[in-house]
């Protein structure tokens, strides 16, 4: 466990250790420029080249969408691996938010479909390197029993909020107002700025945080770059060729995140480093990873479905001013800056007694499934026609399925983690969420205004067939999880 001088003198970050601080404030900057950029990717890609984009078909633009993001999460395996095998947690951290910076300067400069390739492939893979990582990190600063620990993973949540807030806000003012290269230059900017006040930190992270747990011979590490060369040769040829086509690449990260999820439990579980409490723990995991994917599913479709919806469907005029689209996408950070405050306060104050993480991650499901179904009121209106605060009542209901389910996952994953396993079991979470991302963008497909009321109502009704079913469960999997709350 990482420690710090600050923290037994007394100095705390509002109650936390004092080096959270730094991993919130690079957390804050990577959010702003990730959800900066993503909150005028959808319609950059859709908008015709009269409006500055790119022209391209509405399902083919939410299948790179829902395969982008998926990526993000997917690739945090390969963050998690590297920390674990190679580098330790904090020097990939570092050098995966140099990667991130390089996308959005390829989006920024590049024009067409290239600048969107290299982008978002830079994007994609740096992002996953330190969404893991600065989650581990986080995990490294508590012990397995210390109550502040959901209320710290809250807190630094809320630091990923206040980028997400600002980033959308000012990328698409200037999308508006000068053009959509100009956003995603803010964006690259805005991981500049987070990269800047990281490095004048990052001695304060010792200990743990720059440990390899597992390091890799250099035999073997020969083999896995000769492995991930043959592997990246391999999808430039099925994407230069058109074997592949955009309008199924969401598709194929469903499957490629799947397949990866079933081989990386196998390969936890079958590990004689695990021990039998640490197996028991790992198999209690498994009904949450579904749970998980499910919910962001539908959570995620705030970055295809709602944006499309928020494009077309709703009225954005506000005293005579139409705000950015992307705007829609600040309404949930503002939220959760509001209610995860709330949050963190409410399991400090309940501690032993608050609800038990499968409680959580089913009422989150089942909150997302209501979520839907409150779209139902407004369904099978003309263009424009969507009263803005409805859709902000529904995103506020967005907001707290997200704060039961998803830092107290990230919390749950570094509690159930395996000794040898640490930063490759927060990987694991997020091969969950880049299940359920990629598969918001093969939902998105579905999604027309002449059906929604089908739409909203069977992927509602789904999600809260599927929380009931977690809720029956709740008892054999705190049986699993050998002790941990």
């Amino acid at each position: 466990m990482v420690t710090e001088t600050g923290e037994r003198a007394g100095r705390t970050f509002f109650g936390q250790p004092p080096v959270l601080a730094n991993l919130f404030g690079v957390e804050l900057w990577e959010r702003f420029s990730f959800y900066g950029m993503q909150g005028i990717l959808l319609i950059y890609l859709y908008y015709s080249a009269s409006q500055g984009g790119l022209g391209i078909d509405e399902g083919t633009a939410t299948s790179i969408v829902g395969a982008y993001g998926g990526l993000v999460y997917l690739s945090t395996i390969v963050g998690g691996w590297l920390a674990d095998r190679l580098l330790g947690a904090e020097r990939t951290l570092f050098y995966a938010a140099v990667v991130v910076m390089g996308g959005h300067i390829a989006l920024a400069l590049i024009p067409g479909m290239a600048g969107v390739a290299v982008g978002l492939v830079l994007i994609g893979f740096g992002s996953g390197g330190v969404k893991a990582n600065a989650t581990s990190l986080v995990g490294t600063l508590y012990a397995v029993d210390d109550e502040r620990r959901d209320a710290g993973f809250s807190l630094f949540y809320l630091g990923i909020n206040l980028g997400a807030l600002a980033g959308p806000l000012l990328t698409g003012l200037l999308q508006k107002n000068v053009g959509f290269h100009y956003g995603f230059g803010l964006a690259a900017v805005g991981m500049a700025l987070g990269l800047i006040q990281y490095s004048f930190g990052r001695r304060r992270l010792t200990g743990a945080a720059r440990e390899v747990p597992d390091p890799i011979p250099a035999a073997a590490l020969r083999r896995v770059a000769i492995g991930v060369a043959v592997a990246v040769l391999v999808i430039a040829v099925v994407l230069a060729t058109g074997l592949l086509p955009a309008s199924r690449y969401a598709t194929a990260v469903v499957v490629l995140s799947a397949v990866a999820a079933v081989i990386y439990f196998a390969v936890i579980l079958r590990s004689e480093r695990v021990t039998e409490i640490e197996r028991r723990r790992v198999f209690a995991f498994i009904p949450l990873f579904i749970a998980s994917a499910a919910f962001w599913s539908l959570y995620q479709q705030q970055f295809t479905v709602v944006t499309i919806y928020s494009d077309q469907r709703l009225d954005r005029t506000i005293f005579g001013w139409e705000m950015p689209v992307s705007f829609v996408q600040s309404i949930n950070p503002v939220m959760i800056i509001v209610l995860s405050g709330v949050f963190a306060a409410l399991w400090t104050k309940l501690g032993s007694r608050q609800p038990s993480t499968p409680v959580k991650f089913s009422l989150g499901l089942a909150v997302m499934g209501v979520a839907f179904l409150l779209f139902l009121p407004m369904a099978g209106g003309g263009p424009n026609s969507a009263p803005l605060l409805g859709l902000s009542g529904v995103l506020l209901v967005f907001t707290i399925a997200e704060l039961l389910l998803s830092p107290v996952g990230l919390s749950l994953a570094t509690k159930l983690a395996p000794e040898a396993f640490r930063t490759q079991m927060v990987a694991l979470f997020f091969l969950s969420i880049a299940l359920g991302t990629a598969m918001s963008g093969v939902l998105a497909k579905f999604y027309s205004a002449d059906h929604e009321t089908a739409y909203f109502g069977v992927i509602g009704a789904v999600a809260l067939a599927l929380a009931a079913v977690l809720a029956l469960a709740v008892v054999p999997i705190r049986r699993l999880m050998s002790g941990v709350h």
